[in-house]
């Protein structure tokens, strides 16, 4: 076979040199933290819409426990590869699976209904996503113009572990340091949210606007002004602190746009005629329940268009990158591979006859699960084959854009969008409707959405192995694994988070406490193609919002409108932790510190947020449990006071803020890997 690139790759471990690698004790290390960072995740992301990706907390704990067993560097790297596969499996199931439910397609989801068919939609994506990347493994990893930043991060904190874990201190630490804070809110001891609004005029009152000589127009209006506090949230200044002060305002912008500016003029115009437009509002007194309805029900289906045009978008830019991964994919396929016995053990992978066969499987295995959902047989094998076909180009797209951007950056959200278009619009154009052809469009769609997850975290994983000198071979058995193995366990977090909101007296999936804000999105549209329940008018004008800033050239328009489909608070604590990481490197530039101080004020300062929201994460799980369980959750107080949470919010930013400059060190000091940023 020709090979398409001549490498030069010297590995961290070289080719021949026998090492421990798919050792029993590195697997089940990795299962233990797939399922427990998959379930953290899960938590994250219902409430926030967004997933922190968990290759670097795998590495850390990894090395920090298997360095207790002397273990060698490439069974640190296999556990961080099985640990690190939970959170694109959990992504995949709360930006789909909430969706059915949502839209009315699963009648509940309680175990005995939604377990099974939430467990094969997850192995099949899982499955196939390990298979989908396989076939073009090679040609992307060794291509020099793909820089996989997170993959080398991977592999320098590897590394790294040769000489010590002082990391894992900073992230343990503040594990326990962001779970008790959580648990502090939870018990009471503080209010971990406040809003505020009030009214300039009156809903309903009369006054009269003068026009024409002689006319006297009465009007009867009313408007309402928004000021809400940020929830006192460790995980979502951790994800603000993650993504930076530009990517926390873009979000936080929509919040302001949503509640500062559509809100008060929906309720300015309508005024007393809300009801005609709105189901009723809620029992609040005074201004909030208007408010809150008005938000629901006409701003975020605003939101929603948006949040289409965006993803459009984001395909749009990256059509170079497409063309190319999939001639490098057909490619490899087209020459085959030489067999294994003749390979160095660095080059060793699955065969092709292998994975074909398991695609194969993956296929009828689809066809029966998608009949099973939809009750149609045209309708499940039109759904098998869109998805074979969508989920290898949005698997083979997923993986150039990690390797370009990142796992953390990779717009799943976008690509399974897009592959929830394709597919309503075939089932209409064959006649499929109701809720069989709903729910057979949202299964489509979460075996892509977790299809392509899993796809560039394991190609991310491979650009690592790669690095470090792993055998490509043990990565892809072991990964398929840990997706069969987090797809198995992975529903009962959400039954759990679901069930627990219910009895805080919440409504589950999709409320202001699990707000679910993906899996509205796809219920949302895909009732609007296929069950004709969309309100096109409110989405074709947030379409139109997104392409007014793609021309104003906004760096990301569908965060935008994520930030005003999600809670004000919620975007609101996120933008003080993004804040928080503009003060600290502003502070760092003012010291004049070089660039290897910088980088170890901001190594410090992601390990620190990175506990935060693992930590939080994790408590949440614990109380969701408790409420889950009908136990006792203590309470400190009936009415909390803000101004103590608000003191605590004020502890943290200090701590986030201070303790990485007082690591930044001394000049002449090596700087750290740049992965741990």
């Amino acid at each position: 076979m020709s090979q398409p690139f001549v490498s030069q790759h010297r590995p961290f471990v070289p080719e021949n040199v026998s090492m421990k690698e798919f050792t029993l004790r590195a697997v089940l290390l990795g299962l233990v933290m797939t399922v427990i960072l998959g379930a953290a995740n899960a938590y994250l992301g219902l409430r926030a819409g967004i997933t922190i990706a968990a290759t670097y907390p795998a590495a850390v704990i990894g090395m920090a426990v298997l360095r207790a067993w002397k273990a060698s560097v490439l069974e640190e790297n296999i556990a961080r590869t099985a640990g690190s596969i939970g959170e694109s499996v959990a992504a995949g199931a709360i930006f789909t699976l909430p969706a059915f439910l949502i839209a009315g397609s699963w009648e509940s989801f309680d175990p005995a209904h939604a377990y099974w068919k939430s467990t094969a939609l997850m192995i099949v994506g899982g499955v196939l996503g390990v298979l989908f990347v396989s076939l073009v493994r090679r040609v992307m990893v060794e291509d020099p113009a793909l820089p996989f930043p997170e993959s080398v991060a991977a592999a320098e904190i590897h590394k790294a572990g040769r000489r010590g874990a002082e990391a894992a201190r900073y992230l343990f630490w503040n594990i326990g340091l962001g779970a008790l804070v959580q648990m502090l809110g939870e018990f009471h001891l503080y209010a971990v949210d406040k809003g505020f609004f009030f009214g300039i005029g009156q809903l309903g009152k009369s006054f009269v606007r003068l026009g024409a000589p002689g006319s006297r127009n009465v009007l009867q209006t009313g408007a309402v002004s928004t000021v809400a506090a940020p929830t006192v949230s460790p995980a979502y200044m951790g994800v603000g602190y993650v993504i930076g002060p530009e990517l926390a305002a873009l979000q936080f912008s929509g919040g302001v746009l949503a509640w500062g500016v559509l809100v008060p003029l929906l309720m300015y115009f309508l005024g007393p005629r809300l009801q005609e437009f709105l189901p009723p509002a809620s029992d609040v007194e005074g201004w909030a329940g208007p408010a809150n309805a008005v938000w629901r029900y006409i701003v975020r289906p605003i939101a929603v268009g948006g949040m289409l045009v965006g993803a459009a978008y984001t395909l749009f830019r990256m059509g170079k990158n497409l063309t190319s991964s999939l001639g490098r994919a057909l490619s490899e396929v087209r020459h085959g591979a030489p067999p294994l016995e003749s390979m160095a053990r660095t080059e060793r992978y699955m065969g092709s006859k292998t994975v074909f066969s398991l695609i194969a499987v993956m296929f009828v295995l689809m066809i029966a699960l998608y009949i099973q959902i939809s009750g149609m047989v045209l309708a499940g094998v039109v759904a098998a084959v869109v998805m074979l076909l969508v989920g290898f180009f949005f698997a083979t797209v997923s993986g150039n854009l990690v390797g370009m951007i990142g796992s953390s950056n990779n717009p799943i959200s976008g690509l399974t969008l897009s592959t929830l278009i394709i597919a309503a619009v075939l089932m209409v154009a064959l006649g499929i409707s109701g809720p069989g052809g709903v729910a057979v469009v949202l299964g489509v769609a979460a075996v892509v959405c977790v299809s392509s997850a899993v796809a560039g975290e394991l190609l991310q994983d491979f650009k690592a192995g790669y690095i470090l000198g792993g055998t490509p071979r043990s990565i892809q058995i072991v990964e398929l694994i840990a997706v069969v193995v987090a797809s198995l366990v992975m529903y009962y977090p959400l039954y759990v988070l679901h069930v627990g909101n219910i009895k805080a007296g919440g409504t589950g999936f999709g409320d202001a406490k699990l707000p679910a804000p993906q899996a509205g999105l796809m219920a949302a549209l895909a009732q609007g193609i296929v069950g004709g329940e969309m309100p096109w008018p409110l989405v074709v004008t947030g379409a139109m919002f997104g392409v007014a800033l793609i021309m104003l050239r906004v760096r990301s328009p569908m965060l935008v409108a994520v930030g005003m489909y999600l809670p004000f608070p919620t975007t609101f604590a996120i933008f003080v932790g993004g804040m928080l990481r503009w003060v600290t490197n502003s502070f760092s530039r003012s010291a004049g510190h070089n660039e290897a101080q910088r980088t170890r004020v901001e190594s410090v300062g992601i390990l620190i947020a990175s506990g935060l929201i693992a930590g939080e994460a994790l408590i949440g799980l614990v109380i969701a449990t408790f409420r889950f369980k009908d136990w006792p959750v203590p309470e400190f107080s009936k009415q909390p006071s803000y101004l103590a949470g608000f003191a605590v919010m004020l502890l943290l930013a200090l701590m986030m803020i201070r303790l990485p400059l007082s690591k930044a060190g001394r000049p002449e000091d090596p700087a750290p890997p740049a992965a741990m940023m």
